[in-house]
């Protein structure tokens, strides 16, 4: 076999689970250890199934502490693979029933939406942590239409659902007034970088798949909106959104304006006033208009003809997305993996690592608990 690089080897397996110092060579699984395929698999068929290594992870996680003696004594005394393999899924699902599964999963809410620890914020993880507990489909974080801002009981692990104040429209998280005043700034570009970073899990530009397009920048135009599709200060709008003299801004704005809109509604406090309450970054901070972000004929939209009229649309235009339905996933794995923020860390999962996961996650209508449990009981997960 070719020498491979211990970085690189260290970085793939890492991302799958498993360990490049492992030499074990347990065969049983997707790879047949037969010598046949490229290295990476052969490196990955070398790992060995170890319940109680994953038993002690998946209690940290799941919990927040350590198994007892008892529970790792059932996972270790079996003496056959598949009794060890009964016993550890047994746990998993003990662990995932108890009151502290619900804190954790507030824990990790909290930290995925970036709201901090003040209990004032904590609306928007509960809402997630609420259908964690109780398996809800995690589209309901953009189309729940009624108890969107719950409490949460950190010590019995569960939710008291409420209603958010103000009379803005119901769609889940996305018009939680909590996370509106967490990301309040000019144009309600903060608040459009919260939704595409959290739940689509990649940074701006979304849409780069146009043909080529020559504007007079350095490099051609790719955005798969048209170039003329957002204001400018050539068609109406007072921010020059088709600048190119250093950057192409419609590469990121093409998409980013067609969703602001929805939330320019909401101010600095989070509430939804029936006119634009975000300001232009310009001299007198005018409020900001709809010709600002969209010339005439223009309608907000969540990607390339896909209209959203308003914001519970816009939740279920993002409810239809694969590519949200992938997120969501490859958060849950990562979190179980014990990895870093996928934006923030660029900790990307491949899409070949989760694709049994989100098969059955897309199949099984999006149940978030059945999620957790088919992450904690994956084979990445249990191999080292």
């Amino acid at each position: 076999m070719k020498r491979i690089s211990t970085v690189l080897l260290a970085a793939f397996l890492a991302a799958c689970g498993g360990s490049s110092s492992n030499t074990g060579d347990d065969n049983t699984g997707d790879d047949d250890g037969s010598g046949s395929g490229d290295e990476w698999d052969q490196e990955l068929a070398k790992r060995d199934f170890d319940y109680s290594a994953a038993l002690r992870i998946a209690a940290l996680r799941l919990t927040g502490d350590l198994p007892t003696l008892s529970e790792i004594n059932e996972v270790a005394t079996p003496t056959d693979l598949g009794a060890k393999k009964t016993a550890y899924e047994a746990r998993v699902t003990e662990y995932m029933s108890r009151p502290t599964f619900g804190r954790q999963m507030f824990y990790f809410w909290r930290d995925v939406f970036k709201m901090g620890n003040t209990p004032g914020l904590d609306t928007a993880p509960a809402l997630a942590a609420q259908l964690s507990v109780e398996n809800g489909s995690y589209m309901n974080l953009f189309t729940q239409n009624a108890g969107n801002c719950p409490t949460f009981d950190e010590t019995t692990g569960l939710a008291t659902p409420a209603e958010c104040a103000g009379n803005a429209p119901k769609a889940g998280v996305l018009s939680n007034p909590n996370v509106m005043k967490q990301f309040y700034s000019n144009l309600a570009f903060r608040r459009v970088k919260w939704i595409q970073e959290t739940f689509d899990c990649t940074k701006f530009p979304a849409e780069l798949d146009g043909a080529p397009q020559e504007i007079g920048a350095q490099s051609p135009y790719i955005g798969t909106w048209p170039f003329q599709s957002i204001a400018g200060t050539d068609n109406g709008g007072r921010i020059n959104f088709h600048d190119v003299s250093a950057v192409i801004c419609a590469n990121c704005h093409t998409t980013i304006n067609h969703i602001a809109p929805l939330f320019a509604p909401f101010d600095d406090q989070g509430v939804y006033q029936p006119q634009f309450s975000v300001l232009l970054p310009i001299d007198g901070n005018p409020t900001a208009q709809l010709s600002d972000y969209l010339p005439p004929g223009e309608v907000t939209s969540w990607r390339y003809n896909t209209p959203a009229a308003d914001i519970p649309a816009l939740g279920a235009d993002m409810a239809a997305d694969p590519l949200v339905a992938k997120c969501g996933v490859a958060r849950i794995w990562n979190w179980a993996l014990g990895k870093k923020d996928i934006v923030d860390a660029l900790e990307e999962v491949p899409i070949e690592t989760i694709q049994a996961q989100l098969d059955a996650f897309t199949n099984g209508g999006f149940k978030l608990k059945d999620l957790i449990y088919a992450v904690y009981t994956s084979d990445d997960f249990v191999k080292f």
